[in-house]
């Protein structure tokens, strides 16, 4: 009996490279979900424009995005990947939404105060409407679950009024998604600096980049925040050393790991080696993408079909 899959919608804006904090909180998700869901995978361009207005590079930041997702483990055979601004019905959908949410709901979410925190000199109105246009990739699709992580669940929240009223209006046509994460709470990335998570706009130093080269790797992980280690056995980790260690557990060995939580809690932890064998692990894990990135941004086929 062939059931249809339920459908899985999300996107990700091509206003720079992808990091660390993007494979791990998002596209590993997205390739365990190719398997079990219709998935579409947007590149969002348009959203790009609110914050991002100058378009010289628009084009390329989009192949990258396409390349690095791919090159990460999504298969253009098995989901669905596209710019946002080629379906035309987003933008069609988006107007009709528009005639259903109000000035002052759409001020006070959290992405619009965010946005206007920094682009003071931008605050233009579909940067007001941000959340409508973001209801509508997901409504467009009638997705029903959207792989979210809780910075985000106003905005799945409003999609949701959205639809309910859209429906009310006009017959029940558009289902309400819902957040979904495999039953899991989504890795958080921390900064290399200890404050905040990696971002893809705020201190390029502290984050690190699927695109970057070892020396660039070595180089950032070599300034990560430590301190003199502890002075008595079994110690609670202070949070920039605990964000050190979870970056380990992502990409080093249990057994590296274990060694030095063990030199950790024995207060002979030695951070100068610690961090050489981090950068090294990082290295490996993301040498062969940044390889297949840029093999697949000198191969047009997956940008003209």
């Amino acid at each position: 009996m062939n059931l249809k899959k339920e459908i899985v919608m999300s996107g990700i804006r091509p206003t720079g490279f992808l990091h660390l904090g993007n494979y791990f909180g998002a596209i590993r998700n997205y390739v365990k979900m190719q398997d079990e869901f219709e998935c579409y995978f947007m590149v969002a361009d348009l959203h790009s424009l609110t914050t991002h207005p100058d378009t010289k590079t628009l084009k390329a930041n989009v192949h990258r995005v396409l390349a690095e997702n791919i090159a990460s483990g999504l298969d253009p055979d098995k989901v669905a990947l596209y710019c946002q601004s080629h379906v035309r019905e987003t933008s069609e959908l988006y107007l009709y939404l528009n005639m259903l949410d109000y000035k002052g709901e759409l001020e006070n979410t959290a992405i619009f105060k965010d946005k206007v925190r920094l682009n003071p000199e931008n605050v233009n109105a579909v940067l007001l409407t941000y959340t409508v246009l973001q209801a509508a990739d997901i409504l467009l699709h009638r997705a029903k679950y959207v792989p979210v992580g809780k910075d985000q669940e106003q905005h799945l929240e409003m999609a949701r009024n959205f639809a309910n009223r859209f429906n009310h209006r006009y017959g029940n046509v558009l289902p309400e998604p819902h957040a979904f994460n495999y039953n899991q709470d989504l890795v958080k990335i921390p900064s290399l600096d200890g404050t905040g998570k990696m971002s893809k706009s705020e201190n390029e130093m502290a984050t690190l980049y699927l695109a970057d080269t070892d020396d660039v790797i070595r180089k950032k992980v070599m300034k990560t925040k430590t301190d003199n280690g502890p002075t008595e056995p079994d110690t609670p980790k202070p949070d920039y050393i605990e964000n050190i260690f979870l970056l380990m557990k992502l990409v080093c060995k249990d057994d590296v790991v274990e060694k030095y939580e063990a030199d950790y809690n024995s207060c002979t932890i030695r951070y100068g080696d610690l961090k050489k064998q981090l950068a090294e692990d990082m290295i490996n894990f993301i040498t062969p993408i940044r390889s297949q990135v840029e093999a697949l941004l000198h191969n047009e086929k997956y940008y003209s079909k």
